[in-house]
């Protein structure tokens, strides 16, 4: 509990609110801004946002630990604000363990982690591979194209319907969804304009997936559908809405944060082209290689959090049912925990950056993340020849949350069987 002599709110300076990332050259490089963040004001009121602003390591890591994930409203709690319309999207969102906390986040996490296994992972290695060797292959006869379009968007889509026992042929739908229900997940507010293809969204993700959930039931695959349909602990079974709803959580999850780090990591790798040399040298470093990337640039910047009783941090009491932000892009440069934080360093000791989050809502699909990372980046790099990569005036994703470019253009000499 704080002390009497503790304020309540912190700086309302509007040189520090979060909103500034709605500026196109901020949202390019956003790290200055959460420097002055993490150095002025680490818990910060922003009265704009109506949320505090967490920046420091340990700090958010607390956060990430201890404060409330359920911060969705139900249908009713939107129905009784006047939002009847929003409805059909709150039935979705509170039936994922996202924004859960124990023990309804406990039971659902558990029974997916039966589904969810390291070896369900590992097994998808090889088809992982062959996949990036396929989507290489169809540069033939080009030289120039976009890395987003050609690699970091479909490679993961593929095998996220492989996964989940989907037709991969369906792959460039359940890409558009993603991207949608990433507009709602990563950004602050949401737009009313785009409200109606949101429901479009909502309605037709849930059609899909209700329809693939019959299929399992009439003809099994063996993807993650059919295992969390049939995973069960002490006679405990996922519903079918349930199963619906994480599927849709783990599509969007594991969609949004690997195509963010494959473009993300390859734009890094040729801003500082002795990393890329390093791993083109020796591809036994790329685990570490991988990590490194995932602080350096994390493809998720930030969650929510609220306050679940009186809490001090840093000297600033955050009241019961407060809104957090936990930044977790600015934590993973906090020098108070990492040497040399703003620079890419592949040997780096102990790094426990935060860019799946930590905790008990840990990113459920962050093996499949690394995997799908460790075999892009080497594989490009080998494949084609004298790659080159447009570093400089790129275009962010307006998505303030997951992080992400629009293109990437590169051009290369040749493909290397």
């Amino acid at each position: 509990m704080a002390t009497a002599g503790v304020i309540s709110q912190g700086s309302s300076d509007s040189a520090l609110s979060l909103y500034h990332l709605l500026d196109p050259d901020v949202l390019a490089d956003p790290y200055a801004l959460y420097a002055r963040l993490r150095n002025e004001d680490p818990v910060h009121w922003d009265p704009f946002l109506h949320t505090w602003v967490i920046t420091r390591y340990d700090d958010v890591m607390k956060v990430l630990k201890s404060f409330s994930a359920d911060r969705t409203p139900t249908p009713e709690q939107l129905a009784a604000m006047g939002l009847e319309t929003m409805g059909p999207i709150a039935k979705v969102l509170v039936k994922q363990m996202l924004f859960m906390d124990a023990p309804a986040h406990t039971r659902i996490r558990s029974l997916a982690a039966h589904a969810f296994t390291p070896a369900r992972v590992h097994a998808l290695r090889q088809q992982v591979q062959q996949i990036m060797d396929s989507l290489i292959d169809a540069l033939d006869g080009r030289r120039e194209f976009d890395i987003i379009e050609e690699i970091a968007n479909p490679l993961p889509a593929i095998v996220t319907a492989q996964m989940l026992g989907v037709p991969t042929a369906d792959h460039r739908q359940l890409k558009a969804w993603s991207a949608d229900f990433a507009e709602m997940l990563g950004n602050f507010q949401h737009n009313p304009n785009r409200i109606g293809q949101m429901l479009k969204t909502v309605e037709d993700v849930t059609d899909y997936f209700k329809a693939a959930v019959q299929d399992q039931r009439r003809n099994p695959s063996g993807g993650l559908i059919h295992a969390l349909l049939t995973a069960e602990i002490v006679g405990d079974k996922l519903t079918d809405e349930e199963v619906v709803a994480n599927t849709v959580v783990t599509m969007v999850g594991g969609q949004e944060t690997t195509t963010n780090l494959i473009g993300n990591g390859l734009l890094t790798l040729f801003r500082n082209p002795e990393a890329k040399q390093r791993i083109m040298n020796d591809p036994s470093i790329i685990s570490a290689a991988v990590e490194e990337l995932l602080r350096y640039e994390s493809p998720s910047q930030h969650t929510g959090r609220i306050a679940p009783a009186d809490v001090e941090i840093g000297g600033k009491l955050i009241r019961k049912g407060q809104a957090v932000l936990a930044v977790m892009a600015a934590a993973n440069r906090d020098p108070a925990q990492f040497t040399n934080p703003d620079s890419l360093d592949f040997t780096r000791a102990e790094n426990r950056h935060l860019a799946f989050g930590w905790a008990a809502h840990f990113c459920f699909g962050a093996p499949l993340a690394r995997l799908e990372a460790q075999i892009v980046f080497p594989t490009i790099l080998r494949r084609l020849k004298n790659l080159r990569v447009k570093t400089e005036d790129l275009t962010w994703r307006f998505n303030l949350g997951l992080r992400g470019l629009i293109a990437l253009p590169a051009t290369f000499d040749e493909i290397v069987p």
